[in-house]
């Protein structure tokens, strides 16, 4: 079976569908968010411009399933303030070329793998008197 076979239309065969010119009348619901008037980069540039506006810092970090468990299980959870300063310990790390790092915030500890932004494992208090940590490269106390 070949593709003209397949009867599939050109690009040029369908653009009119589904492109029309900036102003034209678009009746068709399935197409009117694609002719909206605004270019890509516009509104690529109102999503950013949106997302940095509005984003809290705790936003800008994952948090894997294991941390996510481990916050959960310990009834550990972070102020906006204590999100905050992980994200800008990770942020450090990362300027400084650290790729899997300690992060101390107040009594709690995070490994982060800075590369992929996101929090690896999260202890408290009582679980880092007695813990090594391993496989990191660098720590920050924010």
């Amino acid at each position: 079976m070949t593709i003209d076979e397949l009867r599939f239309s050109s690009i040029s065969q369908v653009q009119d569908q589904y492109l029309k010119p900036q102003g034209a009348k678009n009746t068709d619901p399935k197409t009117a968010a694609v002719t909206g008037g605004d270019s890509f980069a516009q509104i690529l540039n109102k999503i950013r411009d949106d997302a940095d506006n509005n984003t809290v810092a705790g936003d800008r970090l994952k948090f894997s399933k294991h941390a996510t468990n481990r916050l959960s299980d310990r009834s550990i959870e972070l102020t906006k303030d204590q999100m905050d300063r992980l994200y800008q310990g990770a942020k450090e790390a990362g300027e400084k070329g650290i790729k899997d790092s300690l992060i101390l915030v107040d009594q709690l500890a995070f490994i982060v793998n800075v590369p992929n932004n996101t929090v690896v494992t999260a202890m408290d208090q009582t679980e880092t008197k007695s813990n090594v940590f391993t496989n990191i490269d660098g720590a920050v106390i924010a």
